[in-house]
């Protein structure tokens, strides 16, 4: 998912305190919040935006292309619910430890509904020197300096590391996607793939991918069909048969999601895998001269 510059966001639970903080934050970079959702204050105003009652209020008052969802756990399946019949097309579900029978329930209605969603639990995206939507740090120019590197991860901590490390070596990042962790999310490091491919501000990528399920093998299998150059790192290289890591979705069974099983996938569509985090600088440099 890549949020257009014009694209307006509304914040679902704007007046909590993460919710208020991050809108502010978002509000300063440039991202074009129009308002937020609080059944409990709608009609009222909070940090000089108003507050209505569900989305579909938001929708009919003066529209919005996003909603990021700054929801508790057992509230995000209403809300997804209320941005999705709203007709809302881009979703950022911030939230972790959502009960999986939730988020299958919202997934599919927003696949049928043509509305793309990001995470649940991820950090947000970032598209650089125009917005972020989410907690991402997009402020601080020494983790987030506009540029033509592509960056995805399941991962926000080593997704922001790659990002600093990428600017330190001279490069500069024109978009971020964090997918998420959980083990069901709706946009996968393929999909995210394919549309950091086709964005023209984009000229390399990088994958932050993680053990446990198929995603990075599936992205693999098109990477080998790209002409911009990207190089991958993959954590859990360590990480004993059946142990998982701190992501839902980092759990490995039998061959499938293992490290060596991604790794392979990647250098047979001519993808370099990073040993460390720390070279993913100077890989891309190599590369691109």
């Amino acid at each position: 998912m890549i949020v257009q510059k014009n694209d307006r966001v509304l914040v679902q639970g704007l007046t909590g305190k993460q919710g208020t903080f991050w809108a502010e934050r978002m509000m300063e970079y440039g991202t074009k919040i129009m308002g937020g959702v609080n059944p409990r204050k709608a009609g009222t105003e909070h940090i000089g935006l108003p507050v209505y009652g569900t989305a579909q209020d938001a929708m009919a008052g003066k529209g919005f292309e996003v909603a990021v969802m700054f929801i508790p756990p057992l509230g995000a399946k209403a809300a997804a619910m209320d941005a999705i019949e709203a007709g809302v097309k881009k979703i950022v579900c911030l939230t972790e430890h959502i009960p999986v029978q939730d988020v299958m329930y919202f997934l599919a209605a927003a696949d049928e509904a043509g509305c793309q969603v990001i995470g649940p639990n991820t950090t947000g995206v970032v598209t650089t020197g125009e917005n972020f939507v989410g907690f991402m740090p997009a402020f601080n120019e020494r983790i987030l300096r506009p540029g033509r590197v592509g960056v995805i991860s399941r991962s926000g901590s080593l997704g922001t590391f790659i990002c600093m490390k990428m600017v330190e070596a001279g490069f500069g990042i024109s978009a971020f996607i964090g997918i998420g962790g959980d083990p069901i999310i709706g946009t996968t490091t393929l999909q995210a793939l394919k549309q950091l491919d086709a964005h023209d501000g984009t000229d390399q990528v990088v994958i932050v991918g993680e053990i446990g399920g198929t995603m990075e093998e599936e992205a693999a299998e098109y990477a080998a069909s790209m002409n911009k150059p990207l190089v991958a790192f993959v954590a859990g290289a360590a990480s004993p048969p059946g142990k998982k890591m701190g992501h839902a979705g980092a759990i490995v069974v039998g061959d499938k999601g293992t490290y060596a099983s991604k790794k392979a996938a990647f250098e047979a569509a001519g993808v370099q895998v990073l040993d460390s985090p720390s070279m993913a600088g100077d890989a891309m440099r190599a590369i691109v001269g």
